[in-house]
């Protein structure tokens, strides 16, 4: 049981550093080649897309709350 919680420690820290660098040149790669490359569509990577536009408009909303609170938007 230990083995696998140390597992998903490790899962969820990649997936954080995997979203962080790669959220935007999905967004904006995944439209380039499905429209000026012609690659197929794929359902999976359509997923990912919008879950990426999701934490790019989720990072925006708390940027926003933040900057009406008074807070320091830059660290």
């Amino acid at each position: 049981m230990r083995e696998l919680k140390s597992f998903f420690k490790h899962l969820y820290g990649a997936g954080i550093l995997f979203f962080y660098y790669m959220k935007w040149p999905i967004v904006l790669g995944l439209p380039v080649l499905y429209f000026y490359l012609h690659y197929p569509r794929n359902i999976i990577l359509d997923i990912l897309w919008l879950y990426c536009l999701f934490l790019i408009i989720k990072d925006f909303v708390v940027m926003w709350i933040r900057y009406r609170r008074g807070e320091k938007i830059w660290r």
